[in-house]
This record gives C-alpha cells, sequence and structure tokens, in this order.
C-alpha cells in the first residue's frame, strides 16, 4: 500500500484493528461454552468482519490504490470465512445457556425467570455458607 497516501495507511491501520479483533472473539466465545457468551462474540465477530469487508472494499475508490487483485482475494477469503463462521455458530450447544436480560441472545420459547426467583441482594445471608457448629 502506497506509503504517502495518508488516507491509505488509515484504511491499513482501521483493516489490522478489525483483523486483530476477529480472533479475540473467537478465543473468547471457544473459552466458555455459555451459549449467550458465544452468541455474543459471535455477533461481535460478524461485526468486525463486515467492517473488515467494507474497509477492503474501499480501497478501490482510492485513486492511489492499484492492487485491485487484494481487494478480491480479501472478499473472497473472507466470504470463505463466513461459510466456516455459519457452521460454526450451528454447532454452539443451545442446551447450556442462561437467560439474557438484555433478549439479544434468548433462545426462540424460551421462557423468562420468573421474577419471584430472581436474587434480591435481601436473600443473601452469610451464614447460609458456615456449619451452625462453627
Amino acid at each position: 500500500m502506497p506509503e504517502e497516501d495518508a488516507c491509505i495507511q488509515d484504511t491499513k491501520e482501521l483493516m489490522r484493528a478489525e483483523a486483530m479483533i476477529i480472533p479475540a472473539k473467537i478465543a473468547g466465545a471457544e473459552s466458555g461454552d455459555l451459549y449467550c457468551i458465544r452468541m455474543q462474540n459471535a455477533a461481535l465477530i460478524r461485526e468486525h468482519a463486515m467492517h473488515l469487508y467494507l474497509q477492503v472494499g474501499s480501497l478501490r475508490f482510492h485513486k492511489n490504490y492499484k492492487d485491485l487483485e487484494y481487494v478480491k482475494l480479501i472478499h473472497k477469503e473472507l466470504d470463505e470465512f463466513r461459510l466456516l463462521f455459519l457452521d460454526w455458530v450451528n454447532s454452539f450447544d443451545t442446551s447450556n445457556h442462561i437467560w439474557d436480560d438484555w433478549g439479544l441472545f434468548n433462545l426462540p420459547g424460551s421462557i423468562p425467570p420468573n421474577e419471584i426467583d430472581r436474587f434480591e441482594e435481601d436473600d443473601f445471608d452469610i451464614d447460609d455458607f458456615f456449619d451452625k457448629e462453627d
């Protein structure tokens, strides 16, 4: 990429940042097995991959950028990644989930926990964790 073109260099840095976030979010999704955590990371991966796709495509509109084969290559790789991503997300264990209070990653048909059963600060008693004989 031309070093003298500040706009192209800025685009390169944005592309690098997006590309670096994706493997970190994959690791985050794989480090735990809760469905909502995995889906949250998957949503962020999708967002950053889409940004990367657009940033690479924007190189076509820079007058100083001539290597259009690079744009095609990265788009092709991102399209292949998207197919792998779909298979990966479909492999998430939906039986291992907790209720998402924000509502984004609840399973279709799942029922919210009863508000009465929810934890209240007054429900905590430190003595519950010690033997009565101690």
